[in-house]
């Protein structure tokens, strides 16, 4: 199915809207609080959005508690990943591992055999996630990093697989979106309260109003993705958001100042096609 071209307009803002408010965490000078606060705000904005939504059935609940402890581990780890690591490396291996993990295992269990062209695009999205992760491998904190992104990509796959259970089972995509965005807000809200005790208020009057204005990247660009997935076929969609790597290694090497820029970006664009070869 050819998207058209408002579809592929609106789907690579959102790419550069996620890859944007990570952007923002990275630089942050305390990127648990920036966190919080990116999906705090996220989060008054779905609470809002609750009331004018479909009652979501009762039956998503469950899901909707383990995706919010899920997202709550995820939102640790990326931001003890972002610790050790550059945004261009950190979040091309994140994004690039949660499709190529779901790929291989259907190959795997599911014995859903690729053709060719995916078989290439694994090849080439597995080259090229392996090279970020050994570009500055001799400092111990790349190490960390590499790992810890590893992680965080495998904890995307897990709540990406919730959350699409959750909305079949719910019965309104917009209900259960709106809870989940909600309800994962509270966890990690919590945890930046007790850990960083004295220095969240001090922090919000400094850098508040960055991290609110991550908050509502993360959540337009969210619902921008569904829009187009409405509009248009859900795998090219899908595919096409995955660009939002390469916007992350372009905005690391090139706004943030990260070293080895040039091969950072040249490894993030080999992952991007080789999903595309994957997903298409």
């Amino acid at each position: 199915m050819q998207l058209e071209i408002e579809v592929i307009a609106l789907v690579l803002f959102s790419a550069f809207l996620h890859a944007g408010w990570n952007a923002i965490t990275k630089s942050s000078s305390d990127p648990l609080i920036n966190m919080a606060v990116v999906t705090a705000s996220g989060g008054l904005i779905a609470g809002a959005m609750i009331p004018l939504t479909p009652t979501l059935h009762p039956d998503a609940f469950p899901y909707l508690l383990c995706s919010a402890a899920l997202h709550f581990i995820y939102q640790l780890t990326l931001v003890r990943a972002y610790r050790y690591g550059d945004l261009s490396q950190v979040y091309p291996i994140a994004r690039g591992i949660a499709p190529l993990g779901v790929a291989l295992l259907a190959a795997v269990i599911a014995r859903e055999i690729p053709s060719a062209r995916q078989t290439l695009g694994l090849a080439i999205a597995s080259a090229s996630i392996m090279s970020l992760g050994l570009i500055g491998r001799s400092h111990a904190r790349s190490r960390t990093a590499v790992w810890l992104s590893l992680v965080t990509g495998a904890l995307i796959g897990m709540y990406t697989f919730i959350d699409a259970t959750g909305v079949r089972v719910g019965g309104h995509a917009s209900s259960y979106i709106s809870w989940m965005f909600f309800v994962d807000s509270f966890p990690i809200a919590i945890a930046a309260a007790l850990r960083r005790r004295g220095r969240v208020m001090p922090y919000i009057r400094k850098e508040g109003p960055r991290a609110v204005i991550g908050g509502m990247m993360a959540i337009a660009g969210y619902g921008a993705v569904l829009w187009a997935m409405g509009r248009g076929a859900m795998a090219p969609v899908a595919s096409l958001r995955e660009a939002s790597v390469l916007i992350a290694a372009i905005l690391g090497t090139r706004l943030l100042g990260e070293p080895f820029g040039r091969q950072r970006v040249l490894a993030a664009a080999g992952t991007v096609i080789g999903l595309l070869l994957v997903q298409l």
